[in-house]
């Protein structure tokens, strides 16, 4: 397999720094959270193959970078349209292609998520696609969660789910004791500042 490259670009956020990978075609390759690299390279070297891919710094904002902006800054749609070209098997592209099709503000169970590909047993295997999904955000595997409501598990950590979540509108999110559990211990560690957690804690001010 030869070698592809691709441009990289640092997007810092509310919620720490994304890792954005482009191509020539400016298409979006990789987004992940650059505290989460070492996931990113070992998903793109299951991709792509050892070596098979390498990056140089992009010193101008490619067009997929103002639209990651447009999103932190509000426009929820700006990510609707961005191309993205990913290398994975044809049942990981079905998974990818459905998550694109969750509605911003909206929620799917794994089991819902298998139904609506028409695989209602297969809810393991979605989920581990949903899991080997190289692009986050824009492929929104954040949008899905566990059959009981509960955040479940998200590459970047489950206090930046909640964020991304809150962040795109959807209601009862909540944080420490709410039907999305998450510690108020892991938001501490991980930075992430969450006012509802302050706001439902007995000790929050």
């Amino acid at each position: 397999m030869p070698t592809v490259m691709f441009h990289r670009e640092r997007i810092p956020t509310a919620v720490g720094t994304l890792i954005l990978l482009t191509d020539e075609q400016d298409r979006l390759r990789a987004l992940d959270w650059e505290d989460y690299d070492p996931r990113m390279r070992n998903l793109l070297r299951l991709q792509y193959g050892v070596d098979g891919v390498h990056w140089v710094d992009r010193h101008r904002s490619s067009s997929v970078r103002q639209r990651l902006d447009s999103y932190f800054a509000g426009d929820l749609s700006a990510i609707d349209s961005i191309a993205v070209e990913t290398h994975g098997t044809a049942f990981q592209h079905e998974v990818w292609a459905a998550l694109r099709r969750i509605p911003v503000g909206q929620t799917l169970s794994y089991g819902a998520l298998a139904r609506k590909i028409g695989r209602p047993k297969a809810v393991r295997a979605v989920g581990m696609a949903n899991g080997a999904n190289p692009v986050g955000i824009v492929v929104p595997c954040h949008r899905v969660i566990g059959a009981d409501a509960s955040l479940t598990g998200y590459g970047g950590g489950l206090p930046r789910k909640r964020w991304l979540l809150e962040h795109e509108g959807v209601k009862d999110v909540g944080c420490g004791r709410s039907r999305y559990r998450t510690t108020e211990a892991e938001l501490s560690e991980s930075g992430v500042d969450c006012p509802s957690a302050r706001a439902s804690s007995p000790t929050g001010s």
